[in-house]
């Protein structure tokens, strides 16, 4: 883990500061779901790749609750929990809000769930993981050997200690088909 961290701040402190943007780019996390691997970026430059594994119903994006499919879209991290029962964890803010409108468009979910959702996005908080669009996706430890999850994104747990000590809350996160 300390060659991960030397290399994301060796990363960081690379371009010379006359040359640095306004705004330096922040890590990101991008997930590609065919490849079965998640890349760790800094900008548009990958600092780390990891396998993963993924819902036990791979291709497409999520529908609703159960259907074993990891969503696809641009998330954000919205939890960390360090007492995970899959090692550590990393919650995503889905559904988001397209997710809410196609729910409500298709009577699976009520204005109110809608509304709920559409807020804590605003808000940046944790979006309504009880609704039948299904919810607690998280980027969690215990094994990327295979598509074994409920929806969520797995990895070994020492990559997942290694990732989990390099993104927080607010992290944004864009699964790929």
């Amino acid at each position: 883990m300390l060659r991960l961290v030397s290399l994301v701040l060796a990363s960081l402190l690379a371009a010379p500061l006359t040359a640095a943007p306004a705004t330096e780019p922040a890590l990101s996390l991008i997930v590609l779901k065919a490849e079965r691997r998640l890349e760790v970026r800094h900008g548009e430059q990958t600092v780390k790749t990891y396998r993963i594994g993924l819902g036990n119903t791979p291709t497409g994006t999520k529908q609703r609750q159960g259907d074993g499919r990891t969503p696809e879209g641009t998330f954000y991290v919205c939890v960390t929990n360090p007492k995970s029962r899959f090692h550590l964890s990393l919650g995503l803010s889905y559904p988001t809000p397209a997710d809410a409108a196609r729910g409500l468009r298709e009577g699976l979910i009520t204005q109110a769930e809608h509304d709920a959702v559409l807020a804590a996005h605003r808000n940046h908080t944790t979006p309504p993981w009880n609704t039948a669009l299904g919810g607690e996706i998280f980027i969690h430890g215990s094994g990327s050997g295979s598509d074994w999850t409920l929806g969520c994104v797995a990895l070994d747990d020492a990559d997942m200690t290694e990732l989990y000590a390099l993104v927080g809350k607010g992290t944004p996160v864009e699964i790929r088909p």
